[in-house]
């Protein structure tokens, strides 16, 4: 008897243990059907605590644009390569690169014997000059009075308007070499040479040092002028029919910032370079704003035509290899919101807004979650 029953309680025990995991699995399994892989759901206070936002598809512009790149550069007035009228070696230079220098500053002393010669020449060909001339009016008068044959005074008009050009000549190269004929014509000889800057700017080149020679040819100085800065653009053939002047370019400088700046097309080539490109000139927009510099390497479209489209804003949909993700609202109740992951196929981002392709799938009423996203889905 107490064998039966102590194999009585063995089997009910055994009937216990699978009634409860009986019930496990349908608890499990009911949770499961309420709360899917693809669904979360999110309180009241979670959604206030996280600034979490719901929003609607919106109608947005999308731009259509035509994709090139180029650089920051400045006009050619506003870029100056400094050098020597004539050769000579570098007795001065206290200025580094990205130094400031007013128009009209001096920038460099040469020192050379052939500038003593030229004022030595000058000077020379200035008293002759003085002989002359009045060797000249002599004999005009002699000649009017017909006392003087005509050849003696063709052969010192001659004389004189020869020695006249010659004086104008040195008088000029002296000018060109920052030298001041009156301080030669008053005895004042200088073996040095001084160039100014022809405009005010920054300078950008350095190409000289103490001692060196230079010559003629050779430059000494670039300065340029940031004052007024441009888009210089390379357009290739294929696209060049779709721009016009006063399109809106959006830019951006890879390697400096993340910012997108604003332009505008001023002008567009007539030529098509050697790799099939053509130039195309724009204007910037509040460049007093930003620190750009001449060179700088930039990222650009040219907004050729504007497109309308249902979008999302892009802080809104989360990739994951690949593929874009949204959290898209199925019910709010009893203060909880429930939401469906939910993948859908991207467009053109512009303004912080991307485009969704497959709305088809969706409806005007839906809502979604745009703030708050990532922490949810992209972790």
């Amino acid at each position: 008897m107490k064998r039966l029953r102590y194999t009585y309680l063995i089997i009910l025990l055994f009937l216990n243990v699978l009634a409860c995991g009986e019930n496990k699995n349908a608890k499990s399994s009911e949770d499961n059907m309420e709360t899917p892989v693809d669904e979360l759901v999110i309180t009241g206070e979670q959604f206030e605590e996280n600034g979490m936002v719901l929003s609607h598809l919106e109608e947005r512009n999308f731009p259509m644009t035509v994709s090139t790149n180029g650089m920051i550069d400045v006009p050619p007035e506003n870029r100056a390569i400094v050098s020597a009228v004539m050769g000579g070696y570098i007795k001065k230079t206290p200025l580094l690169v990205g130094d400031r220098v007013r128009k009209g500053q001096l920038l460099v002393t040469l020192e050379n014997p052939e500038f003593i010669a030229l004022q030595q020449e000058y000077l020379e060909v200035k008293e002759r000059l003085t002989y002359l001339k009045s060797e000249y009016e002599r004999h005009k008068i002699l000649f009017d009075e017909k006392i003087s044959s005509q050849k003696n005074y063709l052969k010192t008009e001659s004389k004189f308007k020869m020695a006249h050009a010659q004086y104008n000549g040195l008088q000029k190269q002296l000018k060109m070499l920052n030298i001041s004929p009156l301080e030669v014509e008053n005895g004042n000889i200088t073996a040095t040479a001084s160039l100014y800057a022809p405009i005010s700017g920054s300078v950008t080149k350095v190409l000289i040092s103490k001692g060196a020679y230079v010559s003629p040819s050779s430059p000494i100085l670039e300065i340029v002028d940031n004052e007024h800065i441009h888009l210089e653009l390379a357009v290739f053939e294929k696209d060049i029919m779709q721009v016009e002047k006063g399109q809106p370019i959006f830019f951006r400088i890879p390697e400096a910032s993340d910012k997108t700046f604003e332009a505008e097309v001023y002008l567009v080539g007539t030529a098509i370079n050697e790799n099939r490109t053509i130039q195309v000139h724009g204007h910037l927009k509040n460049e007093k704003e930003n620190r750009f510099l001449t060179g700088m390497f930039v990222e650009a479209g040219i907004v050729t035509d504007q497109v309308k489209a249902l979008a999302l804003p892009s802080e809104a949909i989360v990739t994951i290899e690949d593929k874009a993700y949204v959290l898209l609202l199925v019910s709010e109740k009893d203060g909880s919101y429930q939401f469906k992951k939910l993948e859908v196929q991207t467009g053109q981002t512009h303004a912080d807004y991307t485009a969704i392709r497959n709305v088809e799938k969706l409806d005007a009423d839906n809502r979604f979650l745009t703030k708050g996203v990532f922490s949810l889905i992209g972790e």
